[in-house]
């Protein structure tokens, strides 16, 4: 009896451990399942997030990287507003006074066709191609020069210069300046389709002024047959080496440089004094490089400066523009070249000289300015110290640089557009004079 009590609890006993045992398996079975299906339902999301996140990031870089490719609009000026442009033609016919058609006319520019003015610049083929038609069209400059790589007969340049007139009337109402450098001996355009021209040393050297007036006068009207009406010449450098100058005496180059300015004068082309305030003494090319021209003020003054500062008292300034160096004068200005020198141009020339005419620079493009400034600060510059026309003889690209470094210093206050109204005030009034 006793015994089947005993195996009764036994098989209680296992009884309750079986089911305690089954029901903690089943709770952990049952949890484990429910722990899993947790688990899965909260990471999916996460990942999505983390799957969605690195595609975002992926489109966002592949956007830069293709932003970053890919060049900025470039910004050009609008074509003149034919009612404008209209406006400019029935001005240019009417009997108003230069002075009257100049103000008339500058109510209708506006800042871009302004500067546009102020630029000369240079293109690379033989008849109008893009490079032209857009600095004319678009960003309204306001001369152009030509060199040997424009230049084939006396026919096909006539010609060239025709289209260029036109093409710039028909932009803007407006001439062009067409220039060339025709200086004599080793700097002749075209050389064998024109007459001889001597150096000027060889016509200093005989040092007869009727001589030089009769060059000058049979060169000018070669110039205004193929329909240039300004020359860069002539040199009043004083040197005894130099084949562009008339030599070391200031008083024979002031006298022979006269004979130019009237020769050519008198054939209809306006010239231009170069290349102020005389780099004689220099024997560097700024072409390629800078240099210095140690000298006090005494000495230039009374040299190299001399036969401009003669020309400027005694002649009519309309007759002729004056072109700037890019070369160092210490003794005005430790730290810029002549070319964005506002002590050299606006102080010195046009203010104790007395110089009433353009101011021009020499090429922006030469070695002695672009290694050291950016092409948009040349712009700026030169137009602050006082410069009328900037000469960019070669580069689309570097041409509207200095265009949008003038454009942007006036828009940010940096210069005045008062000191733009003053260039372009004078460009339109040699311009309509001229016709």
């Amino acid at each position: 009896m006793r015994r089947s009590r005993k195996r009764k609890l036994y098989k209680l006993q296992v009884a309750v451990a079986l089911t305690t045992l089954i029901a903690i398996c089943t709770g952990f079975l049952v949890y484990t399942i429910l722990d899993q299906t947790n688990s899965n339902s909260s990471s999916a999301p996460k990942r999505e997030t983390v799957e969605q996140s690195k595609l975002s990031s992926e489109k966002a870089e592949a956007s830069s990287k293709e932003a970053k490719s890919e060049p900025e609009e470039e910004k050009v000026t609008e074509e003149k507003d034919p009612e404008s442009k209209e406006k400019v033609a029935q001005t240019l016919t009417s009997e108003d006074s230069v002075e009257q058609k100049v103000e008339a006319i500058m109510t209708e520019m506006t800042l871009q066709e302004k500067i546009g003015q102020m630029m000369v610049v240079g293109f690379n083929s033989k008849s109008i191609d893009d490079h032209i038609t857009k600095m004319i069209k678009e960003y309204h400059v306001g001369g152009v020069i030509l060199f040997d790589r424009n230049m084939e007969t006396q026919e096909q340049v006539a010609s060239l210069n025709e289209d260029l007139q036109q093409l710039s009337k028909g932009a803007n109402g407006l001439p062009l300046i067409l220039s060339i450098d025709q200086e004599g001996g080793q700097i002749v355009r075209m050389r064998e389709q024109v007459s001889p021209i001597p150096s000027q040393q060889e016509l200093g050297q005989k040092n007869d002024p009727t001589a030089v007036y009769t060059t000058a006068q049979r060169t000018g009207k070669e110039l205004l047959s193929m329909g240039f009406n300004v020359n860069f010449a002539p040199v009043l450098d004083l040197s005894a080496t130099d084949s562009r100058s008339f030599g070391k005496d200031p008083k024979k180059v002031d006298t022979l440089g006269r004979e130019v300015v009237a020769g050519m004068m008198d054939s209809g082309i306006t010239t231009t004094l170069k290349h102020f305030p005389g780099n004689g003494r220099s024997d560097v090319d700024p072409h390629l490089e800078t240099s210095s021209v140690e000298a006090n003020k005494l000495d230039l003054e009374n040299s190299d400066i001399y036969p401009f500062k003669q020309m400027i008292k005694e002649e009519n300034n309309e007759q002729f523009f004056v072109m700037v160096t890019h070369i160092k004068y210490p003794a005005y200005d430790k730290e810029n070249p002549a070319s964005i020198s506002k002590v050299i141009i606006n102080d010195l020339l046009k203010e104790q000289l007395g110089f009433k005419g353009l101011v021009v620079t020499d090429d922006l493009e030469m070695g002695a300015v672009n290694k050291y400034f950016t092409y948009e600060d040349l712009g700026e510059q030169a137009t602050a110290a006082g410069a009328d026309l900037l000469l960019v003889c070669h580069t689309l690209e570097n041409q509207k640089a200095v265009f949008n470094g003038i454009l942007k210093a006036v828009q940010s206050k940096e210069l005045s557009e008062e000191r733009i109204d003053d260039a372009v005030r004078k460009i339109l009034t040699h311009k309509l004079s001229a016709e």
